[in-house]
């Protein structure tokens, strides 16, 4: 994924039906796939597949599944997704011990939230982090200087300013749902 992510820098955040239409049709050589129910999922991730795109699912969001391993294994099993997004860090870890890609979702709202990343970080081990906000360049100069581990930046990202403000701070690359921002 991290060469994708060079020669494209920019993650197809999926979020409904639409997003999926224009992912599939056009979008980026990654996708983020932020819907779902445990009856549509293995269809959803399918569409994407055949699309020829790699696939996340952010298991924290597909309606039925629980905070627990369990869901993850229900991804590897009943999916041919690549990988998983959680911001639960039990559920990162479990994604790297079955194989798949894990990205470790950060959600940076104060100070006591970016204290406990390396906290957290220890415990996931994620192959990737994504924080939210991802339109706060100072934030991920941090980020950098903390981590070794690849930082994608995600939500609120919505122009090319944005976009080039987040890799200039050195985010590997960033997610949004915007399809405007996703042929950049």
């Amino acid at each position: 994924m991290r060469e994708l992510l060079l020669d494209h820098p920019v993650v197809a955040s999926v979020k409904d039906e639409a997003g999926l239409a224009a992912a599939v049709a056009s979008g980026p050589p990654v996708a983020f796939l932020l819907f779902g129910s445990i009856l549509t999922l293995p269809e959803l991730v399918g569409r994407l597949r055949a699309a020829g795109k790699t696939v996340l699912v952010t298991v924290d969001l597909v309606e039925g599944l629980v905070g627990r391993d369990i869901a993850v294994d229900f991804v590897a099993q009943q999916t041919a997704a690549d990988g998983v997004l959680s911001s639960k860090a039990a559920l990162v870890k479990a994604a790297k011990a079955r194989g798949l890609l894990a990205v470790h979702r950060f959600f940076l709202v104060d100070s006591i939230s970016y204290h406990n990343f390396g906290r957290q970080l220890a415990i996931s081990r994620p192959d990737y982090v994504e924080i939210l906000p991802g339109c706060v360049p100072r934030v991920i100069t941090w980020l950098k200087a903390d981590t070794e581990v690849p930082v994608i930046a995600g939500g609120l990202v919505c122009d090319k300013d944005d976009v080039l403000a987040a890799l200039g701070a050195g985010a590997l690359a960033i997610a949004t749902s915007n399809v405007d921002v996703w042929a950049m």
